[in-house]
């Protein structure tokens, strides 16, 4: 569990989030990336066990809210990721708007400064924070000179069937799973 500090996120403040299919109807930008994204996760028999395991605990995960945009592909790559885990799981999600819950975004800012989404934050029933995650995997920050390099010298029109490439292709997938193994371990060692 991390140090508790009054939060903005109070029980009733988490219940006012919108359901994944809510914030895909009000921020409707990219559903087709979102659909791929969530075709196209899985989550292992193993983490699914994990996860199930973790939200028995007294202490364990219950709730997860995510702060996040339509328009950012760590977000249309990262949402469907945690409404499998929270499906897997049997655990609530909700989701809030970032430009519209700026003091939520505040209170999660990467690095202290940057308003980086998606961010999923992990909550036991009693809306205590146990881990938040934050815009990508360990492993997706280690592999985003790949992306540089396909944007580096090319127009945004030349770009974007190499980015569209890129996002559909076995690096984004690894970023997926990536996600899932570091929550699920993220959790482990929290609970």
């Amino acid at each position: 569990m991390v140090d508790q500090k009054e939060s903005v996120v109070t029980a009733e403040r988490y219940t006012k989030g919108l359901s994944y299919k809510d914030f895909r109807t009000q921020f409707p930008q990219n559903e087709e990336k979102f659909k791929f994204n969530y075709d196209n996760t899985t989550v292992s028999p193993e983490d699914a066990k994990a996860l199930k395991d973790l939200v028995a605990k007294p202490n364990g995960p219950k709730k997860m809210l995510v702060i996040g945009v339509d328009w950012c592909p760590d977000v249309y790559r990262g949402l469907p990721v945690f409404l499998r885990i929270a499906e897997a799981a049997g655990m609530d999600l909700k989701i809030v708007e970032r430009d519209q819950n700026l003091d939520v975004m505040n209170e999660f800012l990467n690095q202290g400064e940057f308003q980086s989404v998606p961010v999923a934050i992990f909550y036991t029933g009693d809306q205590k924070e146990i881990y938040h995650f934050t815009e990508r995997p360990k492993k997706a920050n280690e592999e985003m000179h790949h992306m540089r390099a396909i944007r580096e010298g090319k127009t945004q029109e030349e770009a974007k069937p190499l980015v569209d490439e890129f996002q559909k292709g076995p690096i984004w997938a690894g970023w997926r799973d990536a996600t899932v193994k570091e929550i699920v371990s993220e959790l482990q060692s929290r609970t």
